[in-house]
C-alpha cells in the first residue's frame, strides 16, 4: 500500500475513534503510540495528523503536541448552518451552470451511493457521499465557492458520519440526494437550493439526534 492511501487510511480509523469516543475531545494523540497502535511507522501518523490538523479535527499545539478538538454541540450546529448555507449556494448555480458532462458524473456519484445505501454499508456511503457532494460544488463553477465548501465539508466529515449511523437515516439521506439531482438536472435553482440546504442544516430531530450522540460519547467508556 503506497503511504500516501495509507495516509488516508489512518485518517479516517483515526476519525472512527474520535467520533466513537475511543480518542476523548481534548486528549493527546501521540504518534508513537499511534504508530505502535496501527503497526506502520511515523511517517504516515504524521501525514494522517496532518489531514486531520487541515479539517479541524486535531489541533496543533507547538512543543505541545497534537490533541483532539473539542467541539461543543453549539459550534457544531454553527458550522452546519453555514454548511447548509454554502451548499445550497453550490446546488442553485449548479442548477444554472451544470455541464452535461457534469451532470453524467453527478448521476454517477448518486448511483454509487445507491449502491451503498442498498447494501446498507454506512462507511462506503459516507465515502460516496463525499464525491456526491463535490461534483455539485464543481458544477458551481466558482472556484472560490468550491474551496471554501470543501473546505468546510472536511472539517464536519466526522460527524456527517456520525449523523449516518442514526436508525434509518442513510435511506432518508439517499432519498434526498434523488430530490436534489433531479432539480438540478431540471434546472430550478429555487427548488435545488433548498433542498440541499434542508438536507444539510441540523434542526428539529436532526439537533436531537446530534445532542444525543455528543451526550453517548461524553459518557465514561466502561471497561
Amino acid at each position: 500500500m503506497s503511504r500516501v492511501s495509507q495516509a488516508q487510511r489512518l485518517r479516517a480509523l483515526l476519525e472512527d475513534a474520535i467520533i466513537e469516543g475511543r480518542c476523548s475531545p481534548g486528549s493527546r494523540l501521540d504518534p508513537e503510540a499511534l504508530a505502535r497502535e496501527y503497526q506502520c511507522s511515523r511517517t504516515p501518523i504524521r501525514e494522517a495528523l496532518q489531514q486531520l490538523a487541515a479539517s479541524g479535527m486535531v489541533r496543533v499545539m507547538p512543543k505541545r503536541g497534537t490533541f483532539v478538538t473539542e467541539l461543543s454541540v453549539t459550534e457544531l450546529v454553527e458550522r452546519f448552518e453555514v454548511m447548509a448555507e454554502l451548499e445550497g449556494m453550490c446546488a442553485r448555480l449548479s442548477a444554472r451552470r451544470i455541464t452535461e458532462a457534469e451532470l453524467v458524473a453527478l448521476r454517477e456519484a448518486h448511483e454509487a451511493c445507491r449502491l451503498r445505501a442498498e447494501a446498507g454499508d454506512t462507511n462506503g456511503y459516507y465515502y460516496e457521499n463525499g464525491i456526491f457532494h463535490q461534483r455539485i460544488y464543481e458544477a458551481s463553477h466558482n472556484s472560490f465557492l468550491t474551496q471554501e465548501a470543501a473546505r468546510l465539508h472536511a472539517t464536519l466529515q466526522p460527524y456527517r458520519r456520525m449523523q449516518l449511523q442514526v436508525r434509518h437515516r442513510l435511506e432518508r439521506s439517499f432519498i434526498e440526494h434523488e430530490a436534489v439531482v433531479a432539480a438540478i438536472a431540471a434546472g430550478d435553482e429555487v427548488q435545488a437550493e433548498t433542498l440541499l440546504r434542508d438536507h444539510v442544516v441540523i434542526q428539529g430531530e436532526r439537533f436531537n439526534d446530534l445532542v444525543a450522540s455528543m451526550q453517548s460519547l461524553q459518557q465514561p467508556q466502561r471497561a
